[in-house]
């Protein structure tokens, strides 16, 4: 199966054009090349060697392909990598390319690199789709919509609210990122066994000199078998896959012909099936579902390959790679098939207000309950309340009759409320309590953060 066959769907987006071989072989050329004009500021090369070794940290000059099959020979890319720029370098730059340096320093920090330009590929993504659900929120902040609790029809909520929820999880998963992206994002450089020690009294000083060039922190100590940036930072993009798969799921849930309270309007040829003319599928959310699906399980893989021996892992380093490569690219093409969705999607507010009332006044029970306990001052609690405005929403489900007249002409309910009162406990428009005020609340911490 060719990935190019399905990549235009699952790996979509920004982000995968800075996951390709080319880009993380640049990147380990940039560790390569930082490392040398570190070690000659520390006076431990000849600044001639650092230029000689710099010219050549270019990803143009290598055979990419090339480099991946030698890999076999020692069990990672960077090797062949060293060798290929040894070669090119002149011959009294030769001795000092990789100079105290490890594999795993090599490809560790590589991984950082490619980790921060994917981010901020994906940052852009995400503050797109954060600016599409706050025009949603403050657009629908009075249109108002049936609740659903496990499917089913619940007390009213509004669309804008939906909206800010959904922006909310969005912007959590965001904060998280770019707090990794500023805190974690490491430069490795330990050397064979994390002390360093072919580097002589220089090692602290080059390891920073390196970090401050490449744009990484520096962490405290070599992190070779201690993964905990790796595991944050699967976390965090799985964190930002579940806000993703929780909007696209709830946006085909609205999509459904039966509910029809939001759709897509794709360009043309979009949203079609190949044997149903009249489809008009929401397709954007559902690739961003089909996305952010696969995260959890590239996650577990991810921390079940923390557990590293000792000063050197034999294996679980290498079963980091590809599911983390993977991660990276999925939650990319979650994240831009959620943007495309969101920019595609137009929203009924008159098919909610017939969703809203198709149940005549069921999904305001709550509020009738509620209304006679206070309107009875205490005589019908909250328990008898609900049964007996419970008997009554059976009696309409039945085919009694409407549940406002049922409501009237219950004895225990009419000695408290009238019909008229009645009546506005079942507007749902009356009964949306806080909503408008959440949507405030999440469209001020929006607008904090994206000033």
């Amino acid at each position: 199966m060719s990935d190019r066959l399905f990549d235009s769907v699952l790996a979509a987006g920004p982000v995968a054009e800075h996951l390709g071989d080319r880009a993380w072989v640049q990147a380990m050329l940039d560790f390569e090349g930082a490392l040398a004009r570190a070690s000659a500021e520390a006076g431990l090369i000849p600044g001639e060697a650092a230029d000689a070794i710099e010219t050549q940290c270019d990803a143009a000059h290598y055979d990419v392909a090339a480099i991946g099959a030698q890999a076999v020979g020692i069990g990672n890319p960077a090797g062949p990598l060293v060798r290929a720029l040894t070669a090119r370098v002149t011959p009294e730059a030769a001795g000092y390319v990789h100079l105290g340096a490890t594999s795993q320093d090599v490809i560790d920090t590589a991984t950082m690199l490619v980790t921060a330009h994917a981010l901020s590929a994906l940052d852009g993504d995400l503050r797109a789709c954060a600016e599409q659900l706050a025009r949603l929120a403050e657009t629908h902040t009075g249109t108002v919509m049936a609740g659903r609790s496990l499917l089913q029809q619940a007390p009213p909520v509004t669309f804008g609210l939906t909206a800010a929820g959904w922006l909310d999880g969005l912007l959590a998963a965001s904060d998280r990122l770019e707090q990794l992206r500023r805190e974690r994002l490491a430069v490795q450089l330990g050397g064979a066994v994390g002390t360093l020690a072919a580097l002589g009294d220089d090692g602290l000083t080059i390891l920073s000199g390196v970090a401050r060039r490449l744009g990484l922190a520096e962490p405290v100590t070599p992190w070779h078998t201690e993964r905990s940036r790796i595991t944050e930072i699967a976390g965090a993009l799985g964190q930002t896959c579940a806000a993703v798969a929780k909007i696209a799921r709830d946006i085909t849930l609205l999509a459904q012909t039966e509910v029809g309270e939001v759709w897509e309007q794709g360009p043309p040829g979009t949203g079609g099936s190949s044997t149903m003319p009249h489809k008009r599928n929401p397709v954007a959310a559902v690739l961003a579902s089909g996305s952010a699906s696969q995260a959890p399980g590239l996650v577990a893989n991810l921390l079940t390959a923390a557990i590293h021996e000792h000063q050197r892992a034999a294996g679980a380093w290498h079963a980091e790679w590809r599911p983390y490569l993977e991660l990276l690219r999925t939650t990319g093409s979650a994240v831009h098939w959620l943007r495309t969705s969101l920019e595609r999607l137009r929203v009924e507010p008159d098919r909610m207000r017939v969703n809203l009332d198709l149940t005549g006044g069921l999904l305001l029970a709550e509020n009738v309950a509620i209304e006679l306990v206070s309107a009875s001052s205490g005589d019908l609690g909250r328990q008898q309340a609900g049964a007996v405005v419970t008997a009554c929403c059976r009696a309409a489900l039945a085919g009694g009759g409407e549940l406002a007249d049922i409501l009237a002409a219950d004895p225990q309910i009419a000695k408290y409320l009238s019909r008229a009162r009645i009546d506005e406990l079942l507007t749902p428009d009356r009964y949306t309590g806080s909503a408008a005020e959440f949507v405030e609340r999440a469209l001020a911490t929006w607008k904090g953060r994206s000033q």
